[in-house]
């Protein structure tokens, strides 16, 4: 996943939260189930984002002091 992608942008890949158009009598999952996983992957998603922008502080301050 693209740790640097834009909020409006597409969501694609392996995380990217289905569409199921089913009646209500097959889905067995709520309406607060269903917005409880979708808020999980935006918070998975704002994780990796946080992770990147840690690491390339890490490399941008190691440059840094082998400049020095």
């Amino acid at each position: 996943m693209e740790p640097y992608a834009k909020p409006k942008e597409r969501k694609v890949g392996a995380q990217r939260p289905k569409i199921m158009h089913l009646p209500k009598s097959i889905e067995t999952r709520t309406r607060r189930e269903r917005e409880a996983e979708k808020q999980a992957v935006a918070a998975e998603r704002r994780a990796i984002k946080k992770s990147a922008r840690r690491h390339l502080k890490q490399q941008l301050l190691a440059e840094l002091e082998e400049d020095e």
